[in-house]
């Protein structure tokens, strides 16, 4: 028999407001329960994994599964406050296979929000502002964002019926770093997409 074991405590849980648990392993969703957790119960500590149990002698197996290379995401529910109060809204979330303009399909929940943003203020105009990393020649950095900043407004445009004349595009490549290109994690933050309302 397997048991649960691996755990995760306090704020690092994998649930919605409305107890919806989704696990994923490599930007594959391996778990997706509905209603996992209780909305009235304040929740300290969950547990994942697998650890079996030996019945005959009480005691565990040596072989047990860990969990490790955990990322977390958290959402972004003031996306609406963000780009209608104050403007601009800067996404880490929309990303594209390597040195191309093609969006992950992992993106499109965001993209969503967004275009759900704009649906419901129909008279507000944005210009979408690709940023990369400082990798590679500035001239083709340049060049990929603006592909992607293009690539994020057609996507709003053909997958969520957004009026094109609504939306502006720019590239800056590697101009504008929002913080230094000399980590992977700079780097992976640097690589963004900006939404500025006109």
């Amino acid at each position: 028999r397997f048991f649960t074991e691996a755990s995760f405590c306090k704020k690092f849980l994998f649930g919605d407001k409305k107890g919806r648990l989704r696990i994923y392993a490599n930007e594959t969703k391996v778990v997706d329960i509905p209603q996992a957790f209780n909305e009235k119960i304040k929740y300290n500590c969950f547990r994942i994994g697998s650890v079996y149990m030996n019945y005959a002698n009480g005691r565990k197996n040596d072989d047990e599964y860990m969990v490790s290379n955990i990322r977390y995401a958290i959402g972004a529910p003031d996306t609406r406050n963000k780009l209608i109060t104050e403007g601009k809204l800067v996404s880490r979330g929309i990303t594209f296979n390597v040195n191309s303009d093609k969006i992950k399909p992992e993106s499109f929940p965001v993209l969503k929000e967004i275009s759900q943003v704009l649906n419901e203020n129909a008279g507000v105009r944005v210009r979408i502002i690709g940023h990369t990393d400082s990798d590679g020649e500035a001239s083709a950095n340049l060049e990929l964002s603006k592909r992607r900043a293009a690539a994020v407004k057609n996507a709003l445009v053909s997958e969520f019926g957004i009026d094109p004349s609504r939306l502006e595009t720019e590239g800056k490549g590697a101009s504008e770093p929002s913080e230094p290109n000399t980590s992977p994690e700079g780097k992976a933050n640097n690589r963004r997409v900006e939404f500025v309302k006109l």
